[in-house]
């Protein structure tokens, strides 16, 4: 059965909260209707006339994008250059278009991530911390014989995660009292009489984030019709979000073999390195896309090199002057890394909520540089 565009945005947004976006950038709905229903969904770095039209002839209602569409403002949109026909072929066969885009770089599990567990890379860390993730205490209470149901409800929605454990939550019984009015549908009790009923304090840790998602989640699983709950601020520190990643291969190799083993790991037909190539490298930095003006912060975790794309020349001298060595990778090829993770967990998470819906990865390469 298909499912709103909505309920998919809603998942993206658990793992890449817009909220860790850049100031200066536009994630979220780019084209289309969030109540449009879809049953297949397609995964895209890039958003082109191809990849719309792949869409098109797939049945893909819905492209996730990692670059927006826009993030200059459109004075006019005419059908008679590439970007006008673009969004007029979206709106004529209703693809809609979302976009994660530094909220998915800087999300623990986004672009950085991946770049670093595909290169190997061991304890790792956020490169330049941007904050923390807060949370809130939900308790809920529910009537003996539904506690199962909220929970599942309360963690598929994103509550109740602590480190790598999920479903973590604490109940007490106890005893409810409440009394059904005039124009009230109760599920237990009779209206104008005061009820008692065995209930369970339900309690679990929420992302700050992420409350609104798991408040209707447990609305939806919970069997009264007003469900009683309270929220409470903690000052539990959550996990670092922010721009890159820095980590440590198992021993050292030279910078030759490690940009040999980036090649391999991010099926890359060629890439451009700076630093003595026989020279050793251990301890690594990754920015997925744009980041050689981060090297300051690479440096200063300790970086022996940064791998990244778009390395320009006067920033490359820079680099090498400072004593830290790069591999420029290209921004297609250290950020494409992301669709099969993303793809893995969205198709998950659907099949966690009952989301009968198709997760597919364009075919259309985007990438605008060809190497001979």
């Amino acid at each position: 059965m298909p499912v709103r565009c909505k309920e998919i945005f809603n998942l993206v947004e658990e793992l890449a909260p817009c909220r860790l976006a850049e100031n200066w950038d536009n994630p979220g709905l780019q084209v289309g209707d969030p109540r449009s229903w879809v049953d297949r969904v397609m995964l895209a770095l890039d958003v082109n006339i191809n990849v719309a039209r792949e869409a098109g002839g797939k049945g893909a209602g819905l492209i996730i994008s990692h670059h927006p569409l826009f993030i200059k403002p459109y004075r006019s949109v005419r059908l008679d250059r590439p970007d006008g026909e673009l969004v007029g072929y979206l709106l004529g066969n209703n693809i809609a278009v979302y976009s994660a885009h530094t909220n998915l770089d800087n999300t623990v599990g986004g672009v950085n991530s991946v770049l670093a567990e595909k290169l190997g890379l061991k304890d790792v860390s956020v490169m330049c911390p941007a904050g923390r993730e807060r949370y809130l205490k939900l308790a809920v209470f529910v009537p003996d014989g539904h506690v199962e149901e909220v929970r599942n409800a309360l963690s598929e929605a994103g509550a109740g995660w602590i480190g790598n454990y999920s479903h973590c939550t604490f109940m007490t019984p106890g005893t409810g009292t409440f009394k059904p009015l005039e124009g009230t549908n109760p599920y237990i009790g009779r209206t104008g009489e005061i009820e008692q009923v065995a209930e369970y304090r339900l309690e679990t840790i929420v992302p700050s984030g992420e409350t609104d998602a798991v408040i209707r989640a447990m609305q939806r699983a919970h069997p009264y019709e007003e469900a009683a709950y309270d929220l409470y601020p903690l000052e539990n520190a959550g996990p670092v979000y922010g721009p890159g990643m820095v980590g440590s291969l198992p021993q050292p190799v030279t910078l030759r073999q490690f940009a040999e083993k980036v090649k391999e790991g991010l099926s890359l037909p060629a890439l451009r390195l700076g630093g003595v190539p026989e020279s050793n490298v251990q301890r690594i930095a990754v920015c997925g896309g744009s980041g050689a003006d981060l090297w300051p912060e690479a440096l200063k975790a300790g970086a022996d090199v940064l791998v990244t794309g778009d390395v320009k020349y006067h920033a490359a001298q820079d680099m090498l002057a400072a004593g830290i060595k790069f591999i420029d990778a290209g921004h297609y090829g250290t950020e494409m890394v992301v669709m099969p993770a993303l793809r893995g967990y969205l198709a998950e998470r659907c099949k966690a909520a009952g989301m009968k819906v198709e997760i597919i990865i364009s075919q259309v390469n985007t990438d605008p540089f060809t190497y001979l």
